[in-house]
């Protein structure tokens, strides 16, 4: 009977298979995190070089290691020489180029956040009417002077406001038939149009000037970024963006249907809910500050799940950077294309942004990314 194996040594030979497999699918997954990692890797290191780049771009001659040795001055004073430029880095340019990270970074996460929720590729803070509503606020403080914050704040208080109002209106119409992926995105393109047509009404009956403010917000800019506007938009970073994170696992089983969420323990309309309010408190901060860009909420996510697939555990994050990596790009080359003439951040973004989006989706039009 030789042909025959002992009962124990084939269990062996089957948890010696087991441990294998079991091996070969975690290397696997560790090259999957690994892949991922890498590229987010590779874009803050990208921001970092483009920092310093864009920076050195101008009338100052200066080197990028320049613009680190200042930068790392105003944590370890010793290493500036008194005839360094400082007021100028410090006090003008960087603030920008911060303001430019934070704003495109918080596009980014929102955008990806309300495709997930709603399951629609054209989700963004502008298709859902949230960019409207800001601006419209910004049409009232211009024309009739009134706001909630007199004074230097009157258009970046209505813009919140009317951001804000707007955001709220939607989801709780949409909580009145049940907070449906379709009512939400039937909301938010009503609004959109209800604002977008106040606004032109706003202008239609505007002088000059109070034209040349609607106008100069709606096209977006970065700007009005200083210190002094940093500690807010920081304060609103720190709260939203680590409690949307939380809900990464969520937002991967909402994208296979309610109801399959709902079996697996997920509450698809109050993760929903919830996640929309964090996300439209952020874009509604961002958008008083730079103004309309509508571009990189509705793109950055989409070259994200591109290029590293739908967990949003990766896809966040991801569209949060690459949304950094656009926007301040974009206001560099605004900046400096054809000096001393300055092009609005948002109208460059999209130049810039779209024909590069559709040579992606030409490129990938056999793949299906959503």
């Amino acid at each position: 009977m030789g042909g025959l194996q002992h009962p124990a040594a084939s269990g062996k030979a089957a948890a010696g298979r087991n441990t294998g497999e079991n091996s070969g699918i975690r290397g696997a997954y560790q090259r999957y995190v690994f892949r991922k990692l890498s590229f987010m890797g590779f874009l803050l290191f990208l921001i970092l070089f483009l920092v310093a780049f864009i920076i050195t771009i101008g009338p100052l001659d200066l080197s990028m290691w320049d613009v680190y040795r200042i930068l790392l001055g105003r944590i370890f004073p010793g290493l500036l020489k008194p005839e360094d430029p400082t007021r100028i880095i410090w006090n003008i340019r960087f603030p920008r180029i911060m303001g430019g990270l934070m704003a495109g970074f918080g596009l980014g996460i929102c955008g990806c956040v309300m495709q997930a929720v709603l399951k629609n590729p054209l989700a963004s803070p502008f298709t859902l009417g949230i960019s409207a509503g800001a601006h419209f606020g910004v049409a009232v403080a211009a024309v009739l002077g009134i706001g909630i914050i007199s004074g230097p704040y009157l258009l970046v208080g209505n813009a919140f406001l009317f951001a804000m109002l707007c955001s709220l209106f939607i989801i709780c119409l949409a909580n009145l038939k049940g907070a449906t992926s379709e009512t939400l995105i039937l909301a938010g393109i009503a609004v959109n149009y209800l604002f977008s047509s106040l606004s032109s009404l706003f202008q239609y009956f505007a002088t000059d000037e109070q034209l040349r403010v609607m106008v100069s917000w709606g096209m977006g800019d970065l700007s009005a970024f200083s210190w002094v506007n940093f500690p807010l938009l920081l304060l609103i970073f720190v709260l939203c963006t680590p409690l949307i994170y939380l809900k990464a696992n969520d937002l991967n089983l909402m994208t296979v249907g309610d109801e399959s969420a709902k079996s697996l323990g997920v509450d698809a309309n109050k993760v929903r809910t919830f996640s929309m309010l964090l996300a439209s408190l952020l874009v509604a901060t961002i958008v008083c500050f730079t103004g309309t860009i509508a571009f990189v909420g509705l793109v950055a996510p989409h070259m994200a799940r591109m290029i590293i697939g739908s967990d949003h555990k990766y896809l966040l994050p991801a569209s949060g950077i690459l949304g950094a990596l656009i926007l301040i790009s974009s206001d560099a080359i605004g900046m400096n294309i054809i000096r001393p003439t300055t092009i609005p951040t948002g109208i460059m973004s999209s130049l810039l942004g779209v024909p590069f989006f559709m040579y992606l989706i030409m490129k990938g039009k056999r793949k299906e990314f959503w």
